[in-house]
């Protein structure tokens, strides 16, 4: 829980009265990898700060998944538009590694904005931060190559290439695995 609230004062200082009210709203889940943490059609209904691991959100199609982001360690993690809207969720997210996480339901998060000081400027951060990542990956799919998306995926997370299987890097810089394997090839 403390890499939670270490997350949390980056945003905006807690007092220990809003950490208690928010911590004791947080349940832990460990989930091995390979696991559906949120079907295509369900509604989502936690947001989650996802401790260790890593997750893809991806739409599910007969012959290739379409993958179209990951989250990692130590930030948080939701089928978010179907979160807000409380409507089903067009794609599904799917652990990649084991995955401890901590959750919270949408009454209890709706809680925290009430009781406590900094949930709103938290919820305003939040929204920020999914904006701008969901810009600047629309803004990459217009402008740059696949080649400059794949090397700027390793520049931002290097480690990703140990965890995520190459099928899904290929899906989500927009190219078939032998597409993949071709700018594999040029840049090394």
């Amino acid at each position: 829980m403390e890499k939670i609230r270490e997350y949390l004062e980056h945003i905006a200082p807690m007092s220990d009265k809003d950490w208690q009210i928010f911590s004791s709203k947080l349940t832990k889940r460990k989930v091995p990898k390979h696991t559906v943490l949120l079907k295509r059609g369900e509604t989502e209904n936690y947001m989650s700060f996802m401790e260790t691991g890593i997750v893809r959100y991806y739409i599910p199609k007969d012959d290739n998944d379409v993958t179209f982001s990951f989250s990692f360690g130590n930030h948080f993690t939701s089928g978010y538009d179907s979160f807000l809207t409380r409507g089903p969720s067009p794609y599904q997210v799917e652990t990649l590694t084991d995955v401890t996480l901590w959750r919270l339901t949408y009454n209890d998060l709706q809680h925290i904005y009430a009781d406590t000081e900094v949930g709103q400027t938290m919820a305003r951060h939040a929204c920020e931060a999914i904006f701008l990542l969901k810009s600047k990956r629309e803004l990459s799919l217009l402008n740059d190559t696949a080649e400059q998306r794949y090397l700027n995926l390793f520049t931002e997370e290097p480690y990703l290439i140990k965890y995520i299987p190459l099928k899904y890097i290929a899906s989500y810089i927009g190219v078939t695995p032998q597409g993949l394997s071709r700018i594999r090839r040029r840049i090394t």
